[in-house]
């Protein structure tokens, strides 16, 4: 009798824990998407276990800013731009759209790319660009047509995938205490490329769209609820934090299996998705390339959603238009449009001539630079007691949110400098 009832004890605590896991764990899902995939690929093959030690780093950062845009979502009901239109002057508002707006675009059209390339991994006989315009109709049709929290409830279990990143190092034999090493020593080299990569994976953990995106899940999941309290708060760091979590532990295994299969076998520099997948070759042999791209596909599937809507929101709000993903067409037409033109234009980027890996990897860049302008706004508005009452920052969130401030501006303007001096 006490076994059975200790196992109803512990059913129920999962089933509780999994009630509270929602907007956290979709962020951090949709932030493994194929530029962060392609990012952390090229990290561990440039740098091998070199870089090990930033998914310690950003995950405490990471998850202390993406827990400051929940807790404003759930305190105002508001999304980050409505916040910013209410309490701020409109100089402040069109700076950080202006930031933001060309970043989103392009990693929009680099996930396309990426999920053409891995359609054409699959059927070589088939040009990539018929896949991106195939997955650009499917997304349009996805997020027009269903709510897009059913579109997560299915496409999440596709970026299960990248948990086959987890097995690959158990394969072979590794040197467990040079992999410590390099997790809990940080290793930092003054040039141009290290700079470069370090931007990057700062950039796609720590990026914009997952601030708006947070903030706005939170609010659109808290607007029945009249009274905000303690318990509501902490269970959604409950799942800021699972998600965040489960973001840097696919971040770490990515660049170890990559530092561990390709920079020992000789490929240091990432130029096609084919490179990126033979990373899990020791696991799948052949069906590597499958597994790769299913992995690409599902992440890109999640992820454009969020970033199509962190736009349409940012506009809705600033504009005052109807909004949400959960409303039909016709209810929100202006919202909807932004999103297919978005795609759009995603998908025209595509036909430039950018290699999708490097596009990829240069939105995260992009990001990277870009982030410490809206942390700071973030910090603000989290401490500011006209915006969030009695629920601003606390002691641990304003450090965490300083140091990501400081080491992101440090980041961006080491790699700016190098960028000019030409090394």
């Amino acid at each position: 009798m006490r076994k059975k009832t200790k196992n109803k004890t512990k059913t129920s605590k999962v089933k509780r824990f999994l009630k509270v896991l929602g907007p956290g764990l979709i962020t951090g899902a949709s932030d493994d998407d194929p530029s962060g995939i392609a990012t952390y690929s090229q990290a561990g093959a440039q740098f091998g276990l070199g870089t090990l030690w930033t998914a310690l780093i950003t995950f405490p950062l990471m998850a202390a800013i993406q827990e400051m845009c929940a807790r404003i979502g759930i305190v105002t009901s508001k999304g980050l731009t409505s916040n910013i239109r209410s309490n701020y002057p409109k100089p402040i508002l069109y700076l950080m759209i202006l930031f933001t707006f060309p970043a989103v675009i392009l990693n929009i059209s680099a996930d396309i790319a990426g999920m053409g390339a891995v359609g054409n991994l699959i059927f070589p006989s088939i040009p990539s660009y018929f896949f991106t315009i195939g997955f650009t109709a499917i997304l349009m049709a996805l997020i027009i047509y269903l709510p897009y929290k059913k579109i997560a409830a299915i496409l999440k279990w596709l970026c299960a995938f990248l948990l086959l990143y987890l097995i690959v190092p158990f394969l072979s034999r590794q040197d467990w205490g040079e992999i410590a090493k390099n997790t809990f020593i940080p290793t930092i080299k003054f040039n141009k490329e290290f700079i470069s990569i370090l931007v990057a994976i700062l950039g796609t953990t720590i990026s914009p769209y997952l601030f708006f995106w947070q903030a706005t899940m939170e609010a659109e999941d808290k607007k029945s609820i009249l009274i905000v309290d303690k318990t509501m708060i902490q269970k959604m760091d409950v799942d800021v934090g699972f998600g965040m979590f489960f973001s840097n532990l696919v971040m770490f295994f990515i660049i170890l299996s990559t530092g561990t299969v390709l920079f020992k076998g000789g490929i240091t520099e990432i130029t096609t998705v084919e490179q990126a997948a033979k990373a899990l070759e020791p696991l799948a042999g052949k069906l590597s390339y499958l597994l790769f791209a299913l992995g690409v596909i599902g992440t890109g599937l999640l992820a454009i959603p969020v970033l199509t809507g962190c736009l349409s929101y940012m506009l809705s709000e600033t504009f005052n238009w109807n909004e949400g993903l959960d409303k039909k067409y016709y209810q929100a037409k202006p919202f909807y449009w932004v999103i297919i033109i978005s795609l759009l234009i995603g998908l025209a980027i595509n036909y430039i001539g950018i290699s999708p890996v490097k596009a990829l990897i240069y939105t995260a860049i992009l990001y990277g630079i870009t982030s410490p302008v809206l942390i700071a706004v973030i910090l603000h508005i989290s401490n500011n007691k006209k915006i969030m009452g009695k629920f601003t920052n606390r002691k641990w969130s304003n450090i965490l949110g300083i140091i990501a401030l400081l080491f992101m501006t440090a980041s961006a303007a080491l790699l700016i400098y190098f960028q000019l001096k030409g090394d």
